[in-house]
């Protein structure tokens, strides 16, 4: 099978202006929170707050577009955000590999997003299955 337990990858992700009104425009979210500086402000934050789900997107890109091999599926996915994300932020994203299953095809993994600080923003696992 292409992967081991242990095996660690590394990827860094921007919060960008594109990425944050790409977001917006396709999914139309504009709750306060996340579009409105003053309200978030006001509720003990610095800025607006990025949507979470963004991470999800950069967790999609990480699956289909970063591992060794295209013949992939998402089996299920679970995130916990742990600290608010922002414009323009620098996200390092790890994720290694803690079960290999070869009797169904399916390996999983851990990651993290941490930001450029060392704090861990959200983290999660995830299950994919190596198509045949």
């Amino acid at each position: 099978m292409l992967f081991s337990v242990g095996d660690f990858f590394e990827q860094r992700f921007v919060i960008s202006e594109m990425v944050y009104n790409s977001f917006l425009q396709t999914f139309k979210d504009q709750n306060p929170l996340h579009t409105q500086a003053d309200f978030a402000v006001l509720h003990g934050f610095r800025d607006k707050v990025m949507h979470g789900n963004i991470l999800n997107g950069f967790l999609s890109f990480f699956i289909g577009e970063c591992l060794p091999t295209k013949n992939v599926i998402i089996h299920s996915q679970e995130i916990q955000y742990k600290k608010p994300v922002y414009l323009h932020e620098e996200l390092n994203f790890t994720a290694e590999v803690t079960g290999v299953y070869e009797s169904v095809n399916a390996i999983e993994f851990k990651f993290g997003f941490k930001n450029t600080d060392g704090q861990m923003l959200a983290k999660g696992k995830f299950q994919i299955g190596v198509l045949k």
